[in-house]
């Protein structure tokens, strides 16, 4: 069984605003939402021997018990939250970061105190330019008090199982991970590589800081991973969000649901 799990926070519109407003696909109608992006957010737990790993953090939304959602999903699966020990971030667009600091009454203290949070420092200095509405910099604030940031730069390891990957295309300091553990290679591609349709589709997409280069980092990743059997996890999934090559008959590769295995 593969030791990675979906958070799902739920499926969302996203307009011009940049706003993620629920959408239910059995009631609501996307007519009713034009010029919108329609997608799911899943951040993602990985079980490993240096304990549990978060791949992005959520929107940062709470249950009716006022609970932030991500760790009530996590508490769902059997876990603790001070069992969670990295907190990798790909970039620092709100809806990835929302889950990283929780926020009650006015005051924020970090999700997961346990946890080492990995950041490329070129994406942590960019999200404090200016350069975009995407950015929440009051949660960044909390996490910069907090002494669990780390800032990473380029490429290298966390530890023996986690290697980062600085890959932009997204951002310009958007980062990518592989992390090896209990004899799987998961592979976090970020926004870079948000939903599996995007492995077999050679579009530019409008979204992207370098659109060409997301095209074609999605093209690599395909061919590299393919044949040795990476599971992918894709955070934006409407579909397969933890998803596993498999073989054709053709010597072409197809994706399954790895979760279904």
């Amino acid at each position: 069984m593969v030791q990675a799990h979906s958070l799902f926070e739920g499926s969302f519109s996203v307009d011009i605003s940049k706003k993620f407003i629920p959408f239910d696909p059995q009631k609501d109608d996307p007519k009713d939402r034009p010029g919108s992006l329609f997608v799911h957010v899943h951040p993602f737990l990985i079980e490993s021997s240096n304990g549990l790993m978060i791949c992005d953090a959520g929107l940062g939304l709470r249950t009716a018990e006022d609970e932030l959602l991500i760790h009530h999903n996590i508490k769902k699966l059997g876990f603790d939250i001070e069992d969670v020990k990295y907190v990798l971030m790909s970039h620092l667009h709100k809806d990835h970061t929302g889950g990283m600091v929780d926020w009650k009454g006015g005051t924020g203290r970090v999700a997961f105190p346990e946890a080492e949070y990995i950041i490329q420092r070129g994406e942590w200095e960019y999200a404090y330019g200016g350069h975009s509405s995407s950015y929440d910099t009051a949660t960044l604030d909390v996490l910069q008090r907090s002494g669990n940031l780390t800032l990473v730069e380029g490429e290298g390891r966390v530890n023996s199982e986690i290697q980062y990957v600085l890959n932009g295309g997204h951002t310009p300091n958007h980062q990518a991970f592989h992390i090896h553990t209990g004899g799987e290679h998961f592979f976090f591609g970020g926004d870079v590589l948000p939903e599996p349709e995007e492995l077999f589709k050679n579009f530019i997409a409008k979204y992207d800081y370098d659109g060409r280069q997301a095209r074609d980092l999605r093209l690599q990743y395909w061919e590299e991973g393919a044949p040795e059997g990476w599971v992918y996890l894709f955070y934006h999934a409407k579909t397969i969000a933890i998803g596993r090559p498999q073989l054709k008959e053709d010597g072409s590769y197809k994706l399954i649901d790895a979760t279904k295995e």
